[in-house]
């Protein structure tokens, strides 16, 4: 907790600066700050700046990646809260971005982060980080974004809804839902801090696998919260998932099944992490145990 501590009050301090309030002050500036300074518990940028020091890097040449990352995801919640997707009210404990300032504002603050995102990453160039590298950092991070990302997993969502959770064919689109919608911005956080920090192909790659099974864990401990835990409790909408009849791993498979399955996903994450330095890796093996146990 001190380690994630640490990690956040430095990300937040880059996020700030990041996103200036100048005269005269513009609305969508207010709109951007709104939704990535809200009190986040900041998971994707600590798990790319503990990826870049696990292979050697440090958190000064990652922090323009993990603020990158921050920003998509931030976009990505007030996509997903506006009213033609899931259409809620609560983030964070805050009326949701669109509910503030209006859902033109909203979705042009959402499209002008996913832009500075990419500027972000762009200036890594500037820290003497090697091109080739720069490269592959912006293209994970556009990956986790379009069609093999965030946006094919909320496609697959608004397709869900009311599909019956009879069936297999239920669970792999589920499946899908979160390796796309919820999974692929974690690999992105622990794949861009591992290219920058000069990782080699194999580690990437176990990171990947790592951030894969972490970020399925954590939309399967968020389903079961959602049915288990207040509004007060969550700082969002409780139980709007089983109005909207989405699929969700309690409504396929139960919630002690469910909690299972994360229990699963946490010992898989883990064997992934086997070959690092021990004192290196811990903050990761941390980080997995954290969001299994979350309770917000």
């Amino acid at each position: 907790m001190s380690y994630m501590a640490n990690k956040a009050k430095s990300v937040n301090k880059a996020l700030e600066e990041a996103v200036p309030l100048r005269e005269p002050v513009l609305k969508i500036h207010e709109a951007m700050r709104y939704t990535l300074l809200s009190d986040g518990k900041r998971v994707r940028p600590m798990l790319c700046l503990a990826a870049c020091e696990l292979v050697g890097g440090h958190e000064s040449t990652a922090m323009a990646a993990a603020c990158g990352v921050e920003m998509l995801q931030a976009s990505s919640l007030i996509l997903d809260d506006l009213p033609c997707m899931d259409n809620d009210s609560l983030r964070r404990g805050k009326p949701t971005n669109h509910i503030v300032f209006g859902e033109g504002i909203a979705i042009l603050a959402s499209d002008a982060l996913i832009a500075l995102a990419v500027q972000k990453a762009a200036t890594l160039t500037l820290l003497d980080v090697p091109p080739e590298r720069v490269l592959r950092t912006v293209q994970e991070m556009v990956k986790a974004v379009g069609t093999e990302g965030l946006v094919a997993g909320q496609a697959a969502d608004l397709a869900g809804e009311g599909m019956s959770a009879d069936s297999n064919t239920g669970l792999e689109h589920l499946e899908f839902i979160h390796i796309h919608k919820t999974a692929a911005l974690l690999e992105a956080a622990a794949v861009t801090g591992a290219i920058v920090g000069g990782g080699s192909d194999e580690e990437i790659e176990k990171l990947r696998s790592y951030a894969r099974c972490i970020g399925l864990m954590f939309q399967l401990v968020d389903d079961v919260l959602d049915v288990t835990k207040s509004s007060d409790e969550l700082g969002k909408t409780a139980g709007k998932d089983l109005i909207a009849e989405k699929l969700t791993y309690p409504r396929l498979m139960g919630v002690e099944k469910s909690r299972e399955y994360a229990e699963r996903l946490n010992r898989e994450a883990r064997e992934h992490l086997q070959g690092f330095d021990l004192d290196k890796v811990a903050p990761l093996l941390s980080l997995a145990d954290y969001i299994l146990n979350r309770q917000n």
